[in-house]
């Protein structure tokens, strides 16, 4: 065969029917050549080609997934699906680097305050939850009537003291204000309600016997541009709120103001909605202090995010070091004193902890264009948001990674047409493995950090639509030797309860 050199530069007395044959080789050589490079087209191929993975609490063994050193399949094995499952550790992880985060950018700016991390209880109310969220030092802030009693529980239980710090917040009816006042007229030194409307104040003046207590003020945000209000219903205008503090706070020596919180329901997001959000809340907060010097404590919610996506991207030094370093500027300017930086991360501290389990009991194929993979609970009663706001969560296979993928629509049990999750944040659409179900085990799918409010907004333990029951729930933690260990905290929620809750076990049925 003549040398590819001699193409470039041909001999003219070259045969014509030899250049053809070479030609043809070579384009035999290069066609091979293509042919011999696998086509890619696995679930993992498809993963890694779009993501960096392995990643932080997620990696493969034996083309089965991992999750922070959790061999899911052997657990499924073990307990079935479907079922739910939290990491304790990811907890403590999540509330330490938190305080890192302020604590390193505290220091970068020479900032005098302090962090105070409160833990929103509303995230997840479960006692193994409460623990692990108390041994990390938090404080707590609450969200209505029943949240008191959890306080007197944790008390009694030892798990808080008399100075932990617990915020009030919310809209706050007749029992949840005299549950306030009595954990004040107790002797809780830290209870620090913050006032959503004017009139709230009238009511601590009535019901709290102590001759002083401390108080807050929310301050009302602005919704996003695209939001169907313009303000938030929760808090006091901007514009109202100093004349509240001086005709109804500064005249009455009951009253010790100590905080200005707002938060931005959106989020902590690199947004000019967001920056001015929080320029409005330190303004806010300078104009009280210049006025009030038991002013202390700037609240700014919640909101820090978690990853809903392998493609997650935020940077979380960053944001913390611009709310540090805009509070100081602002304070420096109004040459007033820097306040101390209340958090209230409900999500962040709970959510990566959560993870859901189904398999895969069924496929349908309704047209040319959409397969359904049916699961063995309903979507609409494991995870609410994923069906009453869109939320997204991460959602990988547990095996057949080394299948090739497909796009598929994933479907609940009920009867319901919005029992459905077909769409990825950062992919719009979702691909699975491919597998056959006649000759194959079941795929495995898992919804992963789901820690937060999903347990509480399915109305975990009482009834569920279409009467299909809670998953068993499965608690992962490390002993004394750093060792995994589970146990099943809660069984597969059985008929009887739901019966008895409809009624059948009273007078009434028969």
């Amino acid at each position: 065969m003549e040398s590819l050199a001699s193409d470039h530069q041909p001999d003219r007395r070259e045969n014509p029917l030899e250049k053809s044959r070479s030609r043809s080789q070579r384009c035999e050589l290069l066609l091979h050549a293509f042919s011999a490079v696998e086509m890619k087209n696995t679930y993992y191929d498809l993963v890694t080609q779009t993501f960096d993975f392995p990643q932080d609490g997620f990696r493969l063994k034996d083309n089965r997934l991992i999750f922070n050193d959790i061999d899911l399949y052997e657990l499924i094995q073990e307990y079935g699906s479907p079922l739910k499952l939290t990491y304790l550790p990811k907890i403590g992880e999540k509330i330490q680097t938190a305080r890192k985060l302020f604590r390193d950018a505290m220091q970068r700016y020479n900032y005098t305050g302090k962090y105070v991390y409160c833990y929103c209880t509303k995230s997840s109310h479960f006692a193994f939850v409460l623990n692990e969220v108390l041994k990390n030092g938090t404080q707590l802030e609450t969200s209505s009537a029943f949240d008191i009693d959890l306080i007197w529980r944790l008390y009694r239980l030892g798990k808080i003291n008399k100075s932990t710090i617990i915020v009030n917040n919310g809209y706050k009816p007749l029992a949840y204000v005299k549950g306030i006042a009595r954990l004040i007229d107790e002797g809780f030194q830290n209870v620090i309600p913050v006032c959503d409307n004017a009139a709230e104040l009238d009511y601590y003046d009535a019901l709290v016997k102590k001759s002083q207590c401390q108080i807050g003020i929310r301050m009302a945000t602005e919704e996003e541009p695209n939001f169907e209000f313009y303000t938030s219903r929760l808090g006091i205008r901007q514009s109202d709120i100093m004349r509240f503090y001086e005709q109804k706070i500064a005249p009455n020596p009951k009253f010790v103001l100590k905080m200005v919180h707002f938060f931005v329901d959106t989020g902590i997001k690199d947004t000019i909605y967001y920056w001015n959000e929080l320029k409005k809340g330190i303004k806010t907060y300078c104009e009280l202090r210049k006025k009030c010097p038991t002013l202390t404590a700037l609240n700014i919610g919640g909101g820090m995010p978690i990853r809903n996506s392998l493609g997650f991207d935020y940077d979380y030094p960053y944001m913390v070091g611009e709310i540090v370093r805009l509070i100081k500027e602002y304070c420096d300017d109004e040459g007033v004193p820097e306040p101390d930086i209340y958090t209230e991360f409900g999500k962040y501290t709970v959510g990566e902890s959560g993870a859901v389990i189904f398999s895969v009991i069924g496929k349908k194929q309704q047209n040319d264009a959409e397969q359904w993979y049916m699961l063995d609970n309903s979507l609409i009663n494991t995870l609410p948001d994923s069906w009453g706001i869109k939320e997204r969560f991460i959602l990988l296979p547990i095996n057949h990674w080394d299948k090739e993928h497909q796009r598929v629509n994933i479907g609940g049990i009920s009867c319901d047409n919005a029992d459905y999750y077909n769409s990825e944040a950062h992919i719009n659409q979702v691909y699975l493995p491919t597998y056959d179900e006649k000759t194959e085990e079941p795929l495995y799918i898992g919804f992963f950090h789901t820690g937060a409010y999903q347990e509480s907004l399915s109305g975990y333990g009482g009834l569920k639509h279409c009467l299909i029951p809670s998953p068993k729930h499965i608690l992962i933690d490390k002993n004394y030797y750093g060792e995994l260990t589970d146990w099943e905290v809660f069984p597969e929620q059985d008929a009887d309860s739901m019966l008895r809750i409809l009624g059948y076990d009273s007078p009434y049925a028969s």
